[in-house]
């Protein structure tokens, strides 16, 4: 093990007081033991020295050595002497993986079984399954490009729309990878380190010049998986028949080789591509996690590794060597000591020990991982995350006292699900127009957004239809700021409302298709 003095530091240095008391107590006792010392004034110095006989002491340590050698071990061991940094394990597993999905008619192709589209989404399942609890978000894309599902852990609901794309969702005809690369980007934001995952079958050779600018500037890394085998793949319909042309004949796919390996070189990505066993998910997940380690900010991910329990264990052997027969320590100033210490403690609950070997927001992550959360919202000091631990506890009052004293997209975006949970929707709307003025590219507050306006407008057709003013049976939406999950409600509301609902909960492709209509008919499709 080497150590790094230029990196040697104290995560807690105030512990490292503890070793004056430990280096003087055995000088004050020494001196308070000295008889000659004592008598000095009452009898002559000449005299003193020839009528004080100094016992002889067969034990030179004493108790006192050894509880001065606890308060300086123990203290160097409290204060958490660090030399290098380490990746929590919570961490591990946050590499966000952007996944793009082709839906061009090609991907109809029936070379791999039983067509190219529905091998790739059965693969992508197993990926989903093997990445539960990391960020993934999914884009769909043929000539334009649209965002499926924004950054989510949650593999059931990012598995539901997979299985829900086809490729008659996108009228468009092309490949527009382009357009996939800059919704990737918004989707990330400009410091989120990310991978972005392109299966197909087939590129734009048009747009392969302007790949590299458009990557240009992002921590963005990109792989490309081959979504077939051979050319001349037949097409074949969502009902299983084979795809014919105006004179009758089978309509065949292309699939180049060539054109996969330029559109790979173009966006400096990897090439690989579909196997029988789970070795392209290694690839991608080794990939991702490796490009996320190089990438993230030290600052952001890494922290420093106390390595002061290394001395637990002098310590150990120190209290061992104490425990002797007629050896006694008077622990009366200690008891009060640890008293005084205990009685200021910033938190009586966190206990002495937690209290001093973890600082508060430590003692909060841990509660955190832990789902106690309403003991972490006690620990932590921090107040996004002191506000996020209440809100996941259900305390929405305190969590709004808590996000209310903060100025941030994240905050306001907790904000307005608080005043959701609690049936302020006026509030709860005006929190997250704010969050997207402070963030626009922040599509869990604009999807929250649109449902806080529905049950708003619920609320207000019930009223004036002269019925009474009924909560929600259930509200379920984003509930983190990294996550993407869809919404889903259940709440009595006008027709209309139903309609839109019965849309995005009962038929994701047919919601998947209105939406991907409405937004190609708003902006113009990248050339």
């Amino acid at each position: 093990m080497q150590i790094d003095f230029n990196a040697f530091h104290f995560l807690r240095p105030l512990w490292l007081l503890l070793i004056i008391p430990g280096l003087l107590l055995p000088v004050l006792w020494m001196r308070r033991h000295d008889l000659s010392r004592r008598l000095t004034g009452v009898i002559a110095p000449h005299l003193l020295r020839h009528l004080v006989i100094t016992p002889r002491d067969e034990h030179r340590l004493r108790p006192v050595h050894l509880f001065a050698a606890l308060l300086v071990v123990g203290g160097v061991a409290a204060s958490g002497p660090t030399w290098e940094q380490d990746r929590p394990d919570f961490l591990e597993n946050r590499a966000p993986l952007v996944i793009a999905l082709d839906l061009s008619p090609s991907m109809d192709a029936n070379d791999l079984q039983p067509s190219r589209l529905e091998a790739a989404k059965q693969k992508l399942h197993d990926l989903i399954q093997r990445r539960a609890g990391a960020r993934t978000a999914l884009i769909a894309y043929a000539g334009t490009a649209h965002l499926v599902m924004p950054a989510t852990d949650d593999p059931a609901l990012l598995d539901t729309y997979l299985q829900a794309l086809s490729t008659d969702l996108i009228p468009a005809a092309g490949k527009d990878v382009l357009g996939v690369i800059d919704e990737t980007k918004r989707l990330l934001g400009p410091d989120t380190p990310g991978t972005l995952l392109l299966v197909t079958d087939g590129g734009d050779s048009r747009q392969f010049s302007a790949i590299g600018q458009h990557l240009e500037g992002s921590d963005l890394q990109v792989l490309v998986m081959a979504a077939g085998v051979k050319s001349g793949g037949v097409v074949t319909g969502t009902n299983g028949e084979t795809r014919t042309d105006d004179t009758g004949r089978p309509v065949v796919a292309r699939f180049d080789t060539s054109e996969l390996k330029e559109l790979a070189s173009a966006a400096d990505a990897p090439l690989g591509s579909l196997t029988l066993n789970n070795d392209d998910l290694d690839w991608i997940e080794l990939h991702a996690q490796q490009h996320f380690q190089a990438s993230s900010d030290d600052a952001d991910v890494l922290h420093w590794k106390d390595a002061g329990y290394w001395l637990c264990w002098p310590l150990l052997l120190i209290a061992l060597f104490a425990i002797r027969r007629g050896w006694r320590i008077h622990w009366l100033a200690g008891l009060v000591l640890a008293v005084g210490i205990a009685g200021h403690a910033p938190s009586a609950q966190a206990g002495a020990l937690a209290d001093a070997f973890f600082t508060p927001d430590q003692q909060g992550r841990w509660a955190f991982e832990h789902r106690h959360y309403a003991q972490a919202a006690e620990r932590f000091a921090d107040p996004y995350w002191k506000g996020v631990a209440a809100y996941e506890a259900a305390d929405f009052k305190g969590a709004l006292a808590t996000f209310a004293e903060l100025d941030t997209a994240p905050a306001y975006f907790y904000l307005g699900n608080s005043y959701v949970r609690l049936s302020k929707f006026p509030e709860a709307i005006a929190a997250y127009q704010h969050a997207l003025n402070l963030q626009p590219s922040f599509p869990e507050a604009a999807s929250n957004l649109a449902l806080a306006k529905a049950l708003q407008k619920d609320r207000d057709d019930q009223q004036q239809a002269g019925t009474p003013d009924e909560k929600p049976d259930q509200v379920k939406f984003d509930n983190t700021s990294n996550s993407g999950k869809q919404v889903e409600r259940k709440v009595k509301m006008a027709s209309s409302d139903q309609q839109w609902l019965d849309n995005l909960t009962t038929s994701p492709a047919r919601f998947l298709k209105q939406k991907f209509l409405v937004q190609s008919a708003s902006s113009e499709a990248p050339k």
